[in-house]
């Protein structure tokens, strides 16, 4: 079978006020079951919520991602900025940078080789085309220990204008790329990758991304990788073998290559969430918290300063 990428083209971005108000029967036991990890840099640079290690680390290099990275931000253009998130505090990318901040898995992302269903949140807020130096950017990647053997990421496109939105799953290399053509050489649809036109991202509005990943490593289904932007389905990775190699407990959610915005809201569900439950989720009058307890001190108020 070939494969098939469902596309979609954003032409305006997307009112909050259309989608209604959320469901409190998906806004609460279901997600709240669901929820594996939730960092809100509300309270500093480590989750509020994890099945795994709660610490946020970092790297600059392969050597120190190899070795496991060092606890905290690296010194340099990241930083929390307070009161400037989606909800209370975020995390802040000035400049494109060599750091990367990760979390770890131990349960968080929890990767398996054998059926591995997860949901993937977070928001962002930037203008692309002002804000972002040239070349590829993925504000949110899902790395293991062989990009070999996959990589999984959210970004922009570096040649578009204005940039495109993407989101690819890069299952093992024999898989995609048989020949070794390399990634930036197939044209866009021989790549297990979905492509949004015309993404609603501003630097005056935050942007909700999800995306999910599905019967990933199984072999008696069929996988799909869907996108939401603001609630809304974008499309479908689906026709492809999206299987991943990594040794187990090795996957990283690795924030802010080539980044320049701000990042707030990172989270993960143990499961597919259903398209009612995305929207759910994108409604939640104060974020993730509201599923587990209440938020200490934030504000929904929003500010919306250019970037340094």
């Amino acid at each position: 079978m070939s494969p098939s990428i469902l596309f979609a083209t954003l032409i305006a971005p997307l009112a909050v006020a259309a989608a209604g108000p959320a469901s409190p029967s998906l806004g609460s036991p279901a997600l709240r079951e669901a929820l594996a990890f939730h960092a809100s840099f509300d309270h500093g640079l480590n989750a509020d919520f994890a099945r795994g290690d709660r610490t946020l680390y970092s790297y600059v290099n392969a050597q120190q991602r190899e070795q496991g990275g060092v606890a905290g931000l690296p010194d340099g253009p990241i930083k929390i900025a307070k009161n400037e998130g989606r909800f209370g505090d975020a995390l802040l990318f000035t400049q494109k940078n060599p750091g990367r901040p990760f979390f770890k898995d131990g349960g968080n992302i929890g990767y398996n080789r054998s059926n591995w269903n997860r949901t993937i949140s977070v928001w962002l807020r930037l203008s692309p085309d002002l804000d972002l130096a040239p070349g590829y950017c993925d504000p949110l990647q899902v790395i293991g220990d062989n990009g070999d053997k996959g990589f999984i990421f959210i970004g922009f496109d570096k040649d578009t204008k204005p940039r495109d939105f993407e989101y690819g799953v890069r299952p093992l290399i024999d898989i995609w790329d048989p020949h070794r053509v390399g990634w930036l050489d197939l044209p866009h649809d021989k790549r297990p990758m979905l492509q949004v036109k015309r993404p609603p991202f501003d630097r005056g509005r935050w942007t909700h991304v999800v995306f999910t990943l599905e019967h990933i490593n199984r072999k008696q289904a069929k996988p799909t990788a869907k996108l939401y932007l603001d609630g809304q389905l974008q499309g479908a990775i689906q026709g492809w073998d999206l299987t991943l190699g990594w040794a187990e407990n090795s996957a990283l959610l690795v924030m802010g290559s080539a980044y320049v915005g701000f990042l707030d809201e990172l989270s993960v569900f143990d499961r597919v969430l259903t398209e009612d439950e995305v929207n759910a989720l994108y409604q939640l009058p104060n974020g993730v918290a509201d599923l587990y307890g209440q938020r200490d001190g934030a504000s929904s108020s929003q500010r919306f300063p250019s970037l340094p």
